[in-house]
C-alpha cells in the first residue's frame, strides 16, 4: 500500500492585506448576512462575488421550515449570477457569517454541495475561483475551490 499526501494551499490574511478590491467583496459578503433569512438557526451566511466584467453580485441564505427546502448564501449568488450573465466567468467569491452576536471571528467554509456547485462553475469556463473565507479575525485566500475539494468530481469523470 502506497500512502498518499493531499496539501491545499492558502493564505491567511488580516483585512488591511487585501486588496482594493477583495476588501470591497468581503465587506459586500459580510453586508449581505443582513440579506439571510435564518429563521430557525441564527445562523446567517452572506456570499458576494465577483464578475470576470467587475459586477459584483450577492447572496444570502434562505432557510425554511420544509428542511431541506432552503439555499445556502453561495449557491443563490452563484445561480443568480449565471441566470442573469451566463457569459461572465466568476473572478472571485467572499462568503461571510453571522450569528446572533454579530460577524463571526472565525471564517467558515462552504458545505459539500456549494464546494460542488462552485467546482461545476470553474470547470464550465476553465477559470479557477479566488475564495475568501472572511471573518473578523483574518480571511483565508485560495486560489480555486480545489483546494477545499482536492478529491473532485467532475464531467470529465463520468467519461
Amino acid at each position: 500500500m502506497e500512502k498518499l499526501t493531499i496539501e491545499i494551499h492558502m493564505d491567511y490574511c488580516q483585512q488591511d492585506e487585501l486588496s482594493a478590491e477583495e476588501a470591497q467583496l468581503v465587506q459586500a459578503a459580510a453586508k449581505a448576512t443582513s440579506n439571510a433569512y435564518a429563521k430557525y438557526s441564527g445562523f446567517r451566511v452572506g456570499a458576494a462575488l465577483r464578475l470576470n466584467d467587475g459586477r459584483i453580485v450577492i447572496g444570502a441564505n434562505q432557510e425554511n421550515a420544509a428542511y431541506p427546502s432552503g439555499l445556502c448564501a453561495e449557491r443563490t449568488a452563484i445561480f443568480g449570477a449565471q441566470a442573469n450573465y451566463p457569459e461572465q466567468p466568476i473572478k472571485c467569491l467572499a462568503i461571510a457569517a453571522a450569528d446572533n452576536n454579530g460577524l463571526r471571528a472565525k471564517p467558515v467554509s462552504p458545505c459539500g454541495a456549494c464546494r460542488q456547485v462552485i467546482l461545476e462553475i470553474e470547470d464550465r469556463y476553465q477559470h479557477p475561483i479566488e475564495i475568501l473565507l472572511c471573518g473578523t479575525d483574518g480571511v483565508y485566500r485560495l486560489k480555486s475551490v480545489r483546494d477545499l475539494l482536492p478529491l473532485s468530481f467532475v464531467e470529465a469523470d463520468m467519461r
